[in-house]
This record gives structure tokens, C-alpha cells and sequence, in this order.
């Protein structure tokens, strides 16, 4: 017998041509599958929480593209024991209450999810020592109120700055806020947490890991410092991460810091829906108005001279809708 292979070879045997599995339109329906949530995620490997265990889990292909992030909730087939070198499989993810998105610059097509089913998105901003961003602020509270979320800021180091100067900005919004400063303490902050699942966002430097750390002692998130000569401080969370808060039912999510809040997937025109007192005074606006400053005829601006509107609010309400067009934040 000529040939590369013998007929004792086991290359010789001819092997199963592509696609002569039967297909079929079943699906398995994991009856057995359990809930968990996801705490983290780091280069494919998902780490839960399941019934207060921690489990490692990977997504499996039937998932396809389908992205997973930090805080949904999902279900869980394998080994959910949490023993050393398990692995379980995430086999479907629960429809979101919330998804918090951001993307990259104004441009840019690609939406990230940054985290999903939070209630209340955690504005943190040094009033000194990195010098506070308003328009990372502003950008940061129209990603929370597009995606459903209570706004709530949380100002820290307290102790270089006067708050009023920057409180003064945000109170037609009726935006919550607690103040905090270096050793202070944290019952206020605290209260605003309680009950809910709070996404703490801000740019670095502004001492979120150190108020994650004091909140949750067993956080051992990484502490930065700021750079003397730029002003801006060092990226230290590098990945999101669901925190159970001590002695109450309430979770935070510390993300990494962020130095542009893209809002490329909010469109302006549905922003004034967050604003029902403001909307109302829209009906008669022309159509396709925008309710910017520079708009023709806008109910805003009728409501605003008949004493029907607050100026500040509605000062307040065009300057977000300002934060989503190109400018420098």
C-alpha cells in the first residue's frame, strides 16, 4: 500500500466531515441553574456571588457577543461550590433594570456598559486638591438621568474648600449631596447609600478608592496620589467592583477613574424628559426645538418670562444640555 499512512495508522482512517451533527431547535432549559451576581469581571473570567459564596464562572458560547458586566444578574450552571480550580458557566443574563453607558469621546459610535441594574449613580469630586470639573459632573449626571438613575454628589476633602462654591451650581437641579473630609465622619454618607445600589463614579484623584476603603473596610482598593505638577491624580481601580455595604442592605460599585465621559448615545432631545416640570412648559415649542439657549419661540423661555419657570433651573437644564455637544471637559 502506497502512501504516507499505513492502514494501522490511525491518520489513515477517514475523519467526520464538518457539519454532520443533526441540528436541532431545542434548547437546553437549565432547570437546574442558580442566580448569582456579577462582582467583577477580568479578562473573560466572571467573579460572582452566589447565596454568599464567591464562584468563578465563564460565559458560555450560546451567549454568543452578548456582553456581561458588573452587577447583572444572571444564571449559573457547573460547579458553583467556590472551591479552588472551580469553574461554573453563566448560561443567561436577567433583562437589566438599568444600564449605565458611556462612550469614549462624543464621536465615538461604540457604547461601553459600565455597569447594570444600579439605582443611583454616585457623582465623587474633590472640591480641592484636584480642583472640582463641572462638566465632567454635568456629563456624569445626563448618562445617570439617561439611563434611569437618582443622581447624588458626593464631595469630598472638605477640609481645603468651602462646598457652597460648588453646591451653589447644582441646587436649582435638586441634585442630593453629602459632604466629606479627610477623617471625618461617614454617617451621611452612609444614609445616602442605605437601600440602594450606587454606582461611585469620578476622575482620578478624587479620593473614591480611600472613601470606598473607609466604607468597606475589606476593600483593599488600591489609594492614588495626585500629580503635583498636572493636577490630576493616578488611575488605581483598574476594574469595577460590587461591594456589599456593612450593616445595611446596600451595595456601591467603585469603577476606575475617568478622564472623559462620552455621550455620544444620549440624544438631546430626550434629555428634557428627566425634567417633567420643565417638559410640560415644551408642548407648544416648535417642533424639532432642541430647548437650547439659542432656540426660537421654546416654551422655556415663554414659561421663564411669564414667571412660570425658574431661571436657575432652567440655566441648570440648558447647561447639561450644553455638556453633550463637543466641548472641552
Amino acid at each position: 500500500m502506497s502512501g504516507r499512512y499505513s492502514e494501522h495508522d490511525h491518520e489513515h482512517y477517514e475523519r467526520p466531515r464538518r457539519r454532520t451533527r443533526p441540528r436541532t431547535k431545542d434548547r437546553p432549559t437549565y432547570d437546574d441553574a442558580v442566580d448569582g451576581v456579577v462582582v467583577t469581571v477580568d479578562r473573560g473570567r466572571f467573579t460572582l456571588l452566589i447565596d454568599g459564596a464567591t464562584v468563578m464562572a465563564m460565559k458560555s458560547r450560546p451567549l454568543g457577543r452578548k456582553g456581561v458586566v458588573v452587577g447583572d444578574r444572571v444564571r449559573v450552571v457547573g460547579d458553583t461550590s467556590g472551591a479552588d480550580g472551580s469553574l461554573a458557566r453563566i448560561v443567561e443574563v436577567v433583562p437589566r433594570t438599568t444600564t449605565l453607558r458611556r462612550t469614549a469621546d462624543d464621536d465615538d459610535p461604540v457604547e461601553r456598559v459600565i455597569v447594570s441594574n444600579a439605582d443611583q449613580l454616585a457623582v465623587v469630586t474633590a472640591l480641592a486638591d484636584p480642583e472640582p470639573r463641572p462638566r465632567l459632573i454635568d456629563r456624569a449626571l445626563v448618562a445617570a438621568y439617561d439611563a434611569g438613575m437618582s443622581p447624588l454628589l458626593i464631595l469630598t476633602k472638605a477640609d481645603l474648600a468651602d462646598p457652597e462654591t460648588l453646591l451653589s451650581t447644582y441646587r436649582s437641579l435638586g441634585v442630593p449631596w453629602v459632604v466629606t473630609e479627610r477623617g471625618g465622619d461617614l454617617e451621611e454618607v452612609r444614609a445616602a447609600l442605605r437601600g440602594h445600589t450606587s454606582v461611585l463614579v469620578g476622575h482620578s484623584g478624587v479620593g473614591k478608592s480611600t472613601l470606598v476603603n473607609a466604607l468597606v473596610p475589606t476593600a483593599h482598593r488600591d489609594v492614588g496620589i495626585v500629580n503635583a505638577v498636572t493636577g490630576r491624580g493616578r488611575h488605581t481601580s483598574t476594574s469595577a467592583y460590587l461591594l456589599a455595604l456593612p450593616g445595611s442592605d446596600g451595595w456601591i460599585i467603585d469603577t476606575p477613574g475617568i478622564r472623559s465621559f462620552g455621550l455620544a448615545h444620549v440624544q438631546p432631545e430626550d434629555l428634557i424628559g428627566a425634567f417633567p416640570d420643565l417638559e410640560e412648559m415644551t408642548e407648544d415649542c416648535p417642533r424639532g426645538c432642541t430647548h437650547g439657549t439659542d432656540e426660537p419661540e421654546c416654551g422655556l423661555d415663554v414659561a421663564v418670562a411669564d414667571g412660570e419657570a425658574d431661571v436657575d433651573r432652567v440655566q441648570s437644564f440648558r447647561r447639561l444640555l450644553a455638556a453633550r455637544s463637543h466641548d472641552d471637559y
